[in-house]
C-alpha cells in the first residue's frame, strides 16, 4: 500500500515522503495513529508541495545554526551543579543542560540534538573543564563547558 508519512517514522522514512508498506502495517499502525495517510493523486501533489516547503525551512534552520556555530568556538559555558567533596556530581550534566546554559549565557539557541560529548554517550559527571562538540550537518565546533559545585 502506498502511503504519505505525516511525520518522521523511525525505520520507515521522513515527513511527506511517499512509501510502499505492507497493508497490515498501514492499516493497523500508521493510519490509526495518524502517522500516515493514503497516497491518492491529490494527496501526492499536496505532499510534494509541502515536502519542498519543509525542505527549504530545514535548510534555513541549518544555515542559522551554522552561523551560530561560528561564534561558538570562543564561548565558555558555566554550569553549577551539586557535587560531593571529591568533585563528583550528584546528577550528571546532559546535552539538554548544556543547551539551556548556552541559550541563557551566550544567547545561542542550539538544540540538544546537535550537542555531542567527546566521550560518546557519556554525560559529564565530574566538576572541572570539559570540551564538548556541536555538530550541525558537516560542521563541527568544540567549546568549553565549566562545571562548578554549588
Amino acid at each position: 500500500m502506498k502511503i504519505i508519512l505525516k511525520q518522521d517514522v523511525k525505520g520507515i522514512g521522513r515527513k511527506y515522503e511517499i512509501k510502499e508498506v505492507s497493508d497490515g502495517y498501514a492499516n493497523n499502525f500508521l493510519l490509526p495513529k495518524k502517522l500516515a495517510e493514503f497516497a491518492s493523486q491529490s494527496a501526492v501533489k499536496k505532499a510534494m508541495v509541502l515536502k519542498s516547503a519543509n525542505d527549504a525551512e530545514l535548510e534555513t534552520k541549518k544555515e542559522l545554526l551554522r552561523k551560530q556555530l561560528d561564534s561558538l568556538s570562543e564561548t565558555h559555558v558555566l554550569i553549577k551543579s551539586k557535587a560531593n567533596s571529591s568533585g563528583h556530581l550528584f546528577a550528571a550534566v546532559h546535552e539538554e543542560d548544556i543547551s539551556k546554559a548556552l541559550k541563557s549565557q551566550a544567547k545561542i539557541d542550539l538544540p540538544a540534538e546537535f550537542i555531542k560529548f567527546l566521550k560518546i554517550n557519556t554525560p559529564i559527571k565530574q566538576t572541572g573543564s570539559h570540551m564538548v562538540k556541536a555538530v550541525v550537518g558537516d560542521m563541527e565546533k568544540e567549546f568549553e563547558v565549566e562545571v562548578e559545585a554549588e
